[in-house]
């Protein structure tokens, strides 16, 4: 295999363009010529036409009164059991992660701020950019948008790092308006662009699907913004959370390119897929009842439904919330448990108790799902 170094570079090229990037790093010790090709940004933007599967997820807890950040970040895969959390230990200072796109991950300084900014970086070479951020929100859902197959350049990354904020207007109505700050500029921009919602956002940072970034609300709706366009859309939820006896908990992911709605309450597992963002038209993917999980998982979890409807919760923690979806997977906290869903074949796998995250804290966590990329950052590496 390494003489294939020693032939003409378009047959290394055309075979290991077509491997996924985690069979590459192994294959960067093969010879020079295969990490120099490897490294090469042609080589890097020929690779990333290809989808990379889901790797894994990043998992921060959140205090729910102190002000002040957690800064531990654990990384379990989906493949193999194990934690990790030095994986952002390349960074200058303790950081909280708010957005992870396409191999790049969004990230801020810990509060209390000494020098706050914001971080985009690839966890996997090393490499980051570091934005100003001169008006510095602990709350702020800042996120990202990046698409590899499109955004590599031969001498630059473009990326788009998105600030919603919610303001007034003196009638006391609410909006949104966004700032976006491109990587081919380095500078931040309000967009014209508007849009009335009464509600807040929440749970993790915005989904990047079909250029477009999606803001799961604690309404019936979710916020969305074309990052090409700058055009905000607010679109409904499949079904309002007043239909349900119980109080329902959702998350929203891609897969495919498309965005999906994870509902849990008292009559199961649904998934939806949008399938029209005008008419806000979902087709409903996947349902199973809890009694179906409990009977497929009876080593796991015995009295489903009556713990959901009847769960004494502490500080309005529900029994079960789902945290992310990415790829047919589902994460999903169980009382003090973390567990891995894969939609597709109803397969159940433990990760291990919340505890094993560093600081017990009864607020929803950060939950970002992490797809491998090689993708360089250039000139802004290790700024100061």
């Amino acid at each position: 295999m390494a003489d294939l170094g020693c032939l003409n570079t378009d047959i290394p090229f055309n075979v290991l363009s077509r491997l996924q990037t985690k069979d590459l790093l192994g294959l960067k010790c093969v010879s020079k010529g295969w990490k120099h090709l490897i490294s090469d940004r042609s080589f890097i933007q020929a690779q990333s036409q290809r989808k990379e599967p889901l790797s894994g997820f990043f998992f921060q807890q959140r205090h729910r009164y102190c002000p002040d950040d957690i800064k531990t970040i654990t990384y379990f895969p989906v493949e193999r059991k194990g934690l990790q959390q030095d994986v952002f230990a390349f960074l200058p200072r303790g950081v909280v992660v708010l957005a992870s796109c396409n191999g790049l991950v969004c990230c801020r300084s810990c509060y209390p701020f000494e020098d706050p900014a914001i971080y985009v970086c690839n966890p996997l070479n090393c490499e980051w950019w570091r934005l100003d951020w001169k008006e510095p929100d602990k709350e702020s859902f800042i996120s990202m948008a990046f698409n590899p197959s499109q955004d590599i350049s031969a001498n630059l990354t473009n990326f788009k790092v998105v600030r919603p904020r919610q303001l007034e207007t003196e009638q006391e109505e609410a909006y949104f308006s966004f700032e976006i700050y491109a990587s081919t500029t380095r500078n931040w921009k309000l967009s014209k662009e508007v849009c009335w919602c009464d509600n807040s956002l929440s749970k993790n940072g915005g989904i990047f699907s079909g250029g477009i970034l999606h803001w799961l609300t604690d309404g019936d709706q979710i916020l969305t913004f074309s990052v090409e366009n700058e055009l905000a859309l607010l679109i409904s939820t499949p079904l309002p959370v007043g239909e349900f006896n119980s109080t329902p908990q959702a998350c929203i992911g891609e897969s495919e390119g498309q965005l999906y709605y994870v509902l849990i309450s008292e009559e199961g597992f649904h998934v939806w897929v949008l399938e029209d963002y005008f008419d806000s038209t979902w087709s409903l993917r996947y349902t199973k009842t809890l009694e179906q999980i409990e009977m497929e998982h009876s080593g796991f979890f015995v009295n489903l439904y009556d713990r959901v409807m009847h769960w004494p919760r502490i500080d309005d923690r529900p029994w079960m919330d789902p945290l992310a979806f990415k790829d047919g997977v589902l994460v999903v906290r169980i009382s003090n448990t973390i567990y891995l869903y894969h939609v597709d074949t109803s397969k159940m796998e433990e990760v291990c108790e919340t505890s094993k995250f560093g600081a017990m804290s009864w607020a929803s966590p950060t939950v970002l799902p992490y797809t491998m990329s090689l993708v360089p950052l250039g000139l802004q590496l290790g700024s100061p």
